[in-house]
């Protein structure tokens, strides 16, 4: 009876393997993005960095006001995509934690069913374990209750 239990949960055990791997499986793209967007951030901070110092250097020697213009208008866009990639950063880090919730829930899902299902192949061994003692006594019994023929 419990056996049977067991295998009914089957298919939903199976549905629910194939949910927490599909959901881990998510959770990797996602950790994947992540690394992808703050190493591009990563990128572009270090390339605003080695743009000012160009200017430290420029600056030092003298400049033109269209050199000092472009730069300022360059250096705008660039703090601009900084902050468009801190703002995608941000985005792909709330999606992880998103993700990794809803990969914790489907894996606390299929441990749950897997512990019912231990739990009902453990009460099969049990009661299969008792019929098959019952029937040993049963039959020490009759063995017992014969004449001995010698």
């Amino acid at each position: 009876m419990a056996s049977s239990r067991a295998d009914r949960l089957a298919p939903v055990i199976e549905m629910a393997q194939k949910a927490e791997r599909d959901a881990a499986r998510m959770l990797g793209q996602g950790q994947m993005q992540l690394s992808q967007a703050e190493a591009k951030l990563g990128e572009l901070e270090q390339y605003f960095s080695d743009y000012q110092q160009q200017w430290l250097r420029q600056g030092s020697q003298g400049v033109s006001g269209q050199w000092l213009m472009n730069y300022q208008r360059f250096l705008s866009q660039l703090e601009s995509a900084i902050g468009q990639q801190q703002r995608s950063v941000a985005w792909h880090r709330d999606n992880l934690a998103k993700l990794r919730s809803q990969w914790q829930q489907r894996h606390a899902r299929l441990e749950g069913l897997s512990k019912l299902v231990e739990s009902y192949l453990r009460e099969a061994r049990v009661a299969a374990d008792k019929r098959e003692q019952k029937l040993l006594d049963e039959f020490s019994q009759r063995l017992a209750g014969r004449p001995r023929q010698d």
